[in-house]
C-alpha cells in the first residue's frame, strides 16, 4: 500500500499520523512535501508542477521530485498516475480535504474515477473514511456508527444493517447521516456511489 499525501489540511488524527510515520512509501502532492519533511518525513516521491514546493525542499528532495507540467489533471491525479505507473493498485489518500472547498469536493469526487480504473483507493480524513463503491458492498461497522452515502447516478438502492431505509437519492444530502444498527452493513445498488464511514469518536 502507498500513502498519498495531498496538500489540503495536514492530518491531526492519531491513526493518520501513525500511518504517515510507519508507511514504507509516502508520495506527496507538490506542496504537501513542505509539512511532511518539516515533520521529519522523507518522501518517496513528490509529484506536481512544483509551484507550491518550498525552494529548500525542492533542493533537498531533488532526487525524488518528479515535475509534471501538464494541467489537464490536478496534482492528486498526477500523483495517482505516478503510483499506478509503479504497478501499485492499493492507495490510501490523506490530506485531501480542507483549505479550499473546490479542492475538497473535486478530490472526493475523483475517487470514483480512480475506482473505475481498477485501483483499490480510499480517502482518510480526520473524521471519516471515504470509499468508492459499485454494486453490492459490505462493511464491518459498529452499532451507532454514522454512515453516509453519496450517489453518483446509481439506481436500485437497498441495504441491511442501517437504521434508515435508503433509496435512489437525487441529491447528495439525502444520503447523509445514516446509522449502523449491526456490526455488518450491506449496501446494494446498480451503479457507483461513495460511502463515508465516521470514526468511533464521531458517533
Amino acid at each position: 500500500m502507498t500513502i498519498l499525501l495531498a496538500n489540503g489540511d495536514y492530518p491531526v488524527h492519531p491513526t493518520l499520523l501513525a500511518l504517515l510515520s510507519t508507511a514504507e512509501r509516502v508520495v506527496c502532492c507538490d506542496g504537501a512535501a513542505n509539512r511532511y519533511v518539516a515533520e521529519g518525513g522523507t518522501p518517496f516521491a513528490i509529484i506536481g508542477d512544483g509551484d507550491s514546493v518550498a525552494p529548500h525542499i525542492k533542493e533537498r528532495c531533488a532526487h525524488c521530485f518528479h515535475p509534471v507540467a501538464e494541467q489537464e489533471n490536478n496534482d492528486l491525479t498526477k500523483a495517482v498516475n505516478f503510483i499506478a505507473s509503479l504497478g501499485e493498485t492499493d492507495i490510501t489518500i490523506l490530506g485531501a480535504t480542507g483549505k479550499r472547498e473546490c479542492h475538497t469536493l473535486g478530490n472526493i469526487s475523483l475517487l470514483i474515477d480512480y475506482h473505475r480504473r481498477g485501483l483499490n483507493v480510499r480517502m482518510l480524513t480526520d473524521h471519516c473514511e471515504i470509499r468508492p463503491c459499485q454494486g453490492k458492498q459490505s462493511f464491518n461497522t459498529f452499532v451507532g456508527q454514522q454512515i453516509s452515502i453519496i450517489n453518483f447516478g446509481a439506481k436500485g438502492f437497498g441495504s441491511t444493517g442501517l437504521r434508515y431505509p435508503i433509496y435512489d437519492f437525487s441529491t447528495w444530502w439525502q444520503g447523509t447521516l445514516n446509522e449502523a444498527t449491526d456490526t455488518l452493513v450491506t449496501i446494494k445498488a446498480n451503479g457507483e456511489y461513495l460511502v463515508l464511514l465516521d470514526y468511533p469518536e464521531m458517533a
